[in-house]
């Protein structure tokens, strides 16, 4: 993964800004929001009881991080039910993958200024 990997679909303008520049912060942040959806996404199953309080906590922690898209997915999942579930799956994964490539990047980036 690098740079060209990331699709946009979070804002890491805004979780730098929010951040205020810390790439450690920046980076304890994503591993929380990597953790939250590792724990709360097993649970995205309209046969699970808890689906609903998901959804919810995956809200909040994607636009925490700037993941906005993800947000609105599970926004609307929370109005219209479960229906809206495979949505807030697909979102969550874009939203991972473009974490996943920016912690690459920001993996190389440090590799470059300690020479």
């Amino acid at each position: 993964m690098a740079k060209r990997d990331i699709k946009g679909v979070v804002d890491f303008g805004y979780l730098e800004d929010f951040a205020a520049g810390d790439a450690q912060v920046i980076d304890e942040v994503l591993a929380l929001f990597r953790e939250q959806a590792g724990i709360w996404s097993t649970m995205l199953d309209p046969a699970n009881e808890g689906w609903r309080d998901a959804v919810h906590t995956i809200k909040g922690a994607a636009r925490g991080v700037g993941a906005f898209a993800l947000g609105e997915a599970c926004a609307w999942a929370e109005a219209k039910g479960s229906v809206g579930l495979p949505k807030v799956r697909d979102a969550l994964d874009e939203a991972l993958a473009d974490v996943a490539a920016y912690a690459h990047e920001q993996a190389l980036k440090s590799l470059k200024t300690k020479r």
